[in-house]
């Protein structure tokens, strides 16, 4: 009989808060652009007294490349995002010789969800910055009741 093996699925979609600003930076080796940012997600549930209660999740993001520079051009503290990604973890030695891990989201897409100004003019909603799938830029513009909606797709290489 072949040895069964589990699938290899890793994939998270997430929304929340930025909680500081973004920390942008480019790599020693090569200078790939980089971006760390946290989020807070809130998530509601009822507890034994069935009481709706609230609590508040922080997650780790990174971004690579044209994403990582859309995420500095455009992020700021507080900003609402969407993050798809998949989770990897990290370990480094920290200053005091002991050892560090921590689990954080890499982006392949993020949503700017919060409405921009653009040019003293009405509000915009925020785009799709896509870090992964080969090299195009597509950009939909969808009006819908005044609104315009703008999305724009970027890869990196």
């Amino acid at each position: 009989m072949a040895e069964l093996k589990m699938p290899e699925i890793n994939s998270v979609v997430i929304a929340g808060n930025l909680t500081k600003d973004p920390v942008f930076r480019q790599t020693n080796s090569g200078g790939t652009p980089v971006v760390n940012f946290s989020i807070a997600c809130n998530r509601r549930f009822r507890d034994s007294n069935h009481v709706w209660q609230e609590d508040v999740c922080y997650v780790g993001v990174v971004a690579w490349n044209k994403l990582a520079e859309s995420c500095r051009d455009n992020l700021r503290k507080s900003s609402a995002v969407l993050v798809d990604g998949e989770l990897q973890s990290r370990t480094w030695k920290a200053q005091d010789g002991s050892s560090r891990t921590v689990v954080e989201i890499k982006a392949r897409r993020i949503q700017f969800l919060n409405k921009r100004q653009k040019n003293g003019e009405e509000d915009e909603e925020g785009f799709i910055e896509d870090d992964c799938h080969g090299n195009h830029h597509d950009e939909i513009h969808d009006e819908e009741q005044g609104h315009i909606y703008e999305y724009k797709y970027l890869s990196s290489d």
